[in-house]
């Protein structure tokens, strides 16, 4: 769309021709404030706004009243619910899953020289309506007045404030942003707004798995879920509608439906969001550290759960194996030379035809799949596999699929986009909304993970057929919410035939933290592919997601996407980059196995070894991180919100909270690093570095990599090599203590 001079008719994607019937509907001053069932309720009149150049009220159109829902909940959270329409405030939406902890608290509210003060059974002040006139001056008779408006403050922590922006308007009046406004069209109305003041030096993260720098001010989102094709691009497979903002109070928009949302972006003074869902259903919540915002939005979206310990190994895949002798021989070398290793995965190719998905081995290529997967078990490993929520034409499932109606109803004939990788080349989504589909998918993984697979890797689900008829759902407000529909299946049936709660996803919405875990999809094998996932791996998890994984050593390659070879030194760099992360999988287009790369392959089985001796640090950081709002991989924001610096700096991470790493992402050797305040001790040789400073043009050998850990900090190892998970006695478990005599870890 081409940009009109309408900051606000861009916003909202009106048709800037003005072929539709559209009108924007702005929110006035209320006309009555009151408490109901410890609610507050504000009637909010909507003027309709004429069609020309500037804001100007259709005062022929009567005025529509709608009532603005404020509601408090423990954890230092505010609500705002306004429907415009038949809309209700339901927390059954599946994205909402309350802990014990979130508790109801009632308002009550008094009138006061021209506002309405909104405060708690303590006193404690919550919000303010206010409908006092702003002073005038009055010297001109050239403008009119400005239009009355909808004027709030809200104060989620009792002490912050967060301001409808109410006032954020030029003359002749083209407003930036509106504090509530809704759109119809046609008679319908199908869009709404809300827009937060913003200051000049705020700055803002989290928003899902966002591959753009740490500082996301000045931009704005689509919140739709979509194949990402790559980590470098404004698309993403996981939209996660929440921020965090520096101001120290993070926003929770509760919706699946397709969303845009500006940053200080259309105006550099307002924080906008769009719904294409005429229903706005906000949560503001207040905490005085990103860990305690965080844990407030999993108080109100739900905890993720405990991963099992062998899921922390090394996870080695391609895509893709073709036969179970193709894989015995790459485990048994994988033991033979020593390589560390919990799990081999099956992509696309363990099928009668490779990507067709039909949820049964190959009988040729497999002939024995259960027998394949004890043996497989027998010798320390598990096998995980790769399938997606659509059933395809030639499937041995579609006549069924049809017939009962587990796949959605095509409205019209499907254009290909020529590609296996596209939703449009099947012939339809499961869909999951219809409660005996869902069963019927649980059935279709329930006979692989008793056969004894371990984990299912839940790929795709970004996208659904959109001209298509579903149970229970409209295909807008189910496309971005079907991750989550997608992943609690699978969840569910693999932890009620295991034991163990654990998936493979990736695509996310609001809630999917539940279902652990995700990886960054298919990066570029490139410098700016690595770059690309570690900054969406930070924006994920300041999106409440504690568990976060990527491909090693990227995707894809270039300039051919398949048949590229890796580079040494990317291949290098990237296991030391997810030897530090919550989970580490290789995976992508071609070989992945490192004597492939004998170059470098003893430099990449010592990075293994140390992966393995870390465990016992990972799982006492993953204990943290389900019962707070941390995360493994945590941006540095998350310990030092008041330093400035940290709001721009996404190349160097906490691994947990004691450790401190600085990928290289280059091949020059060398990078500069920021250490934050503390004291801070090298990891590898011992030097003690005092924080608050940068450390510029630190030359890096390939076989090391940029990592300091807390002075004072107790870092739980294992002391003996291993071949895998199974062969960890718990009871060695060591612990260095990094004082004085520290130094430098050994691996």
């Amino acid at each position: 769309m081409i940009p009109t001079n309408d900051f606000l008719i861009d916003f909202m994607d009106f048709d800037a021709e003005m072929n539709r019937d559209e009108s924007l509907w702005k929110a006035y001053r209320p006309t009555d404030v009151r408490e109901a069932d410890g609610d507050i309720l504000i009637a909010v009149p909507f003027q309709k706004q004429k069609h020309t150049a500037n804001m100007e009220a259709d005062m022929e159109v009567p005025r529509e009243e709608y009532k603005l829902v404020l509601r408090m909940y423990e954890p230092k959270v505010l609500r705002l619910f306004i429907g415009f329409g038949d809309y209700e405030m339901r927390d059954d939406t599946g994205m909402l899953q309350f802990s014990d902890k979130v508790k109801r608290v009632p308002l009550s509210v008094a009138f006061d020289n021209g506002q309405w003060r909104v405060t708690d059974p303590e006193g404690t002040l919550r919000a303010v309506v206010n409908t006092q006139e702003a002073p005038l001056d009055r010297w001109s008779s050239l403008q009119p007045d400005p239009q009355e408006t909808l004027d709030m403050w809200l104060y989620p922590d009792g002490q912050r404030e967060v301001r409808l922006a109410a006032f954020d308007h030029f003359s002749p009046p083209r407003y930036d942003a509106l504090p509530l406004g809704f759109c119809k069209a046609e008679g319908k109305k199908e869009r709404a707004t809300m827009a937060f003041e913003c200051k000049h030096d705020e700055c803002f993260a989290g928003t899902g798995e966002r591959f753009a720098k740490m500082d996301l001010s000045g931009q704005t989102f689509y919140l739709k879920n979509q194949d990402g094709q790559g980590v470098n691009n404004r698309r993403t497979y996981k939209n996660i509608p929440f921020y965090l903002s520096s101001r120290m109070y993070g926003v929770f928009y509760h919706t699946s439906a397709y969303a845009k949302l500006s940053l200080a972006g259309f105006s550099t003074r307002s924080v906008e969001f769009m719904s294409r869902q005429a229903m706005l259903d906000v949560f503001l919540i207040g905490g005085d550290t990103p860990d305690e915002i965080l844990c407030g939005y999993r108080h109100l979206t739900g905890f993720p759960q405990m991963l099992p310990l062998w899921s922390y190994g090394v996870w080695m895949s391609r895509m893709t194996y073709f036969s179970a002798d193709e894989v015995n021989d790459i485990c048994d070398r994988m033991r033979r030379e020593h390589y560390p290793c919990d799990v081999i995965h099956l992509d696309t190719g363990w099928f009668k035809t490779d990507w067709l998905c039909e949820w049964k081995f190959n009988e040729e290529r497999f002939p024995d799949p259960e027998g394949f997967i004890r043996q497989l078990k027998d010798k320390g490993y598990r096998v995980t596999l790769w399938q997606l929520p659509y059933v395809a034409e030639g499937a041995e499932q579609i006549d069924e699929a049809r017939a009962n109606k587990y796949i959605c109803t095509l409205t019209k004939k499907q254009e290909s986009e020529g590609s296996n990788f596209s939703t449009l080349d099947y012939a339809g989504t499961i869909d999951l909304t219809n409660p005996k589909a869902t069963a019927w998918y649980k059935g279709l993984l329930k006979r692989l993970l008793d056969m004894g697979v371990a984990a299912i890797k839940t790929d795709f689900g970004e996208n659904i057929h959109m001209d298509a008829v579903y149970a229970n759902m409209e295909p807008e407000l189910l496309n971005n919410l079907y991750a989550l529909l997608y992943q609690k299946a699978a969840y569910e049936i693999t932890k009620e035939v295991t034991g163990d709660g654990i998936v493979w996803a990736r695509a996310a919405w609001a809630g999917c933290q539940r279902y652990p875990l995700h990886w960054g999809g298919d990066s570029c094998s490139s410098w700016d592919g690595m770059a690309g996932s570690l900054k969406g791996g930070l924006h994920f998890g300041l999106s409440g997601f504690a568990f976060w994984s990527h491909d090693v050593p990227g995707f894809h390659t270039l300039p051919n996407f398949m048949n590229t070879r890796v580079r040494d030194d990317v291949y290098v760099r990237w296991t030391q980059f997810g030897v530090f992360s919550s989970h580490i999988r290789y995976h992508g287009t071609n070989k992945r196995e490192p004597w492939h790369y004998p170059a470098i392959a003893g430099i990449v089985k010592r990075w293994w070894n140390l992966r393995y001796k870390l465990i016992p640090y990972i799982l006492k950081e993953s204990e943290k991180a389900v019962h707070g709002g941390k995360a493994i991989v945590q941006a540095l924001v998350f310990h030092h919100p008041d330093d400035r610096l940290c709001w721009h700096i996404d190349d160097e991470y906490y691994f947990g909270d004691d450790l401190l790493v600085a990928p290289v992402m280059n091949s020059d050797n060398r990078r500069d690093v920021y250490l934050p305040e503390g004291e801070w001790v090298n990891f590898f040789s011992g030097e003690r570095l005092q924080g608050g400073q940068w450390l510029h043009n630190v030359e890096v050998p390939l076989e090391l990599m940029p990592v300091y850990v807390r002075r004072g900090a107790v870092i739980p190892v294992y002391p003996e090599q291993v071949e895998c998970t199974d062969e960890m006695d718990m009871a060695k478990v060591c612990h260095i203590v990094v004082d004085d005599g520290f130094k430098g870890i050994d691996f």
